[in-house]
């Protein structure tokens, strides 16, 4: 087996470097883990793939697997000599061959004999759930088995390494589920070092060891599917990692490991956030829906809030749409100052539009980013 180094990778098309599909990018896949890239459309993840499989040279910097360099801007190891096995989003199995055929092929180019090229393919036929269908064609099987089709292919050559390109986006909802359970078994039985790309938060979120999230062709953070959504490292991180609120806020003071903030409605909290903001600079809070708790309003309407008091972190706000989408509802709820909050609650907890609530925010699982200045590319970044 083998993991793969990233030192410095930048590849450019059409010679405009300001325009870099992938901009000096380093990373570290270890031996045996699943390692997600995960991105937006266009944000130079499926190029960091082809850079690793070989298809394509990189302008500047090393890839290395095994401590083996594989690429630099002078030196380019052909895709065949990586021992890597690539699974594509379109299948790419030979419609005119019946499974047997498509999943032998890559051993008769390595003149692997017959009969334990037969017996190769019925070990992996069986890995992937497939025994009994190898005289069937492509368009016999279902959109599932086709990929299990290109699955098998790629692993009977047993590859050191496995890429998979969005592999399970032409699959309906239930079928994607399901293969996203057979993919993490498959991984963890054969211990092949998986890099898979998707721009599905969901998918990453489920199958990962690590996630590497890339944002216009740069590395903006890696670590565990629960840090990387618990703690974004930027603002960037966190709004592309599924819903977010963004609270804009100023930070008063710092006191015993505590930042305490106000927001535009005067509402103060502490929280257990780190960061190098001083007092005084215009910050926003980041919280995620599910991590707002509502509670019916009753009595006395509590007002608005007291800047006197250390530490509010309940408020007044009106419901103004509800959504059922079965294990949660979802609402909209309008603070004082006229902010919009995202609230996502267990369905046996209802409220109606126009209902009064009393909104509190769990500050232990905020995360808290500084406010670029206007024209920075941190800022840029954030509004794309």
């Amino acid at each position: 087996m083998a993991g793969i180094s990233m030192r410095g990778l930048s590849k450019s098309y059409g010679g405009d470097t300001d325009l870099a599909a992938v901009a000096d990018l380093s990373l570290d896949i270890d031996d045996g883990q699943f390692v997600t890239l995960l991105g937006p459309s266009g944000c130079g993840k499926t190029t960091t793939l082809r850079l690793i499989a070989g298809f394509i040279a990189p302008d500047a910097g090393t890839i290395h697997a095994d401590g083996r360099l594989l690429s630099s801007a002078g030196q380019l190891v052909p895709p065949e000599e990586r021992g890597m096995g690539m699974v594509f989003q379109n299948y790419a199995v030979w419609p005119h061959r019946t499974v047997f055929e498509n999943v032998v092929f890559g051993l008769k180019l390595r003149r692997v004999p017959a009969a334990e090229a037969r017996e190769r393919v019925k070990r992996t036929l069986a890995l992937v759930n497939l025994t009994g269908l190898e005289d069937r064609l492509p368009g016999q099987l279902s959109g599932g088995q086709q990929q299990r089709v290109a699955l098998a292919r790629s692993l009977v050559v047993e590859p050191e390494i496995l890429l998979l390109d969005e592999p399970l986006s032409n699959l309906d909802a239930k079928l994607r589920e399901r293969m996203r359970g057979e993919l993490k078994e498959l991984q963890r039985r054969t211990g092949i070092t998986f890099v898979y790309v998707t721009h599905d938060q969901a998918e990453a979120l489920a199958l990962s060891d690590r996630i590497a999230v890339i944002h216009g062709g740069r590395l903006q953070q890696l670590g565990t599917p629960q840090e990387v959504y618990a703690r974004p490292a930027s603002r960037v991180v966190a709004d592309f990692m599924g819903l977010i609120n963004l609270l804009p806020a100023t930070l008063i003071a710092r006191e015993a490991g505590q930042v305490r903030l106000r927001t535009a409605a005067g509402w103060t909290m502490l929280a257990d956030v780190p960061g190098a903001a001083v007092p005084g600079q215009r910050v926003e809070i980041a919280v995620r829906p599910e991590n707002i708790r509502l509670q019916a309003r009753t009595g006395a309407d509590p007002g608005q809030p007291d800047p006197s008091q250390p530490d509010q972190r309940q408020q007044p706000a009106t419901v103004t749409e509800s959504t059922y989408l079965g294990n949660i509802m979802e609402y909209h709820v309008v603070l004082g100052d006229g902010a919009v909050l995202r609230v996502q609650t267990h369905p046996g907890q209802q409220f109606a539009i126009g209902d009064k609530v009393a909104v509190r925010i769990d500050s232990s699982r905020c995360s808290l980013f500084e406010v670029p200045a206007a024209g920075t590319q941190e800022a840029q970044g954030a509004d794309a």
